[in-house]
């Protein structure tokens, strides 16, 4: 169960990742579109989201950073807090608690975002907290790891070869 906690803590981290990319490439390509003459308005982007033509073809980059951080991420989250139940990692909980703590933050600025833009500032710092607590969560239960004699909860720096 330790490695199913060791994989879900490494997999938000990459799914963090994915998160920033996915919304530069679509800022970026929305950024290109408006250079080369395209308008970007409310209708044309709600029609995009409701299944219509997108405007410039970086759009679906929008629409995975929406559904990545409302759906994939959170279930990501929860399954490491209640797999750090059973994975016997010292502190375990407490960092799967911090981490889905962070992602309901993440989910509720990233809504607050679209109607208070300032808030896009704080739901990009937080992004970074979030990476940060994943990865050392990762990073924590990497390091516990059993010597020949099976003291499997016996930290790495600890074990005398």
């Amino acid at each position: 169960m330790r490695t199913v906690y060791r994989v879900l803590a490494g997999l938000i981290a990459v799914e963090v990742m994915l998160q920033a990319s996915f919304i530069v490439y679509g800022d970026a390509g929305m950024g290109k579109y408006v250079e080369d003459g395209g308008v970007i308005d409310k209708a044309g982007m709600e029609a995009a989201f409701e299944g219509g033509d997108a405007p410039f073809s970086e759009f679906i980059a929008f629409m995975l950073h929406g559904m990545n951080g409302m759906m994939v991420i959170p279930l990501l989250a929860l399954l490491l807090l209640v797999s750090s139940f059973f994975a016997k990692v010292p502190g375990g909980s407490k960092w799967g608690g911090i981490v889905l703590g962070l992602v309901v933050l993440q989910v509720t600025l990233g809504l607050l975002g679209h109607s208070f833009p300032i808030i896009g500032a704080l739901h990009g710092i937080n992004a970074l907290v979030l990476f940060s607590s994943a990865a050392w969560t990762f990073y924590r239960s990497r390091r516990l790891v059993g010597d020949a004699t099976g003291a499997s909860d016996v930290p790495r720096e600890r074990v005398i070869a």
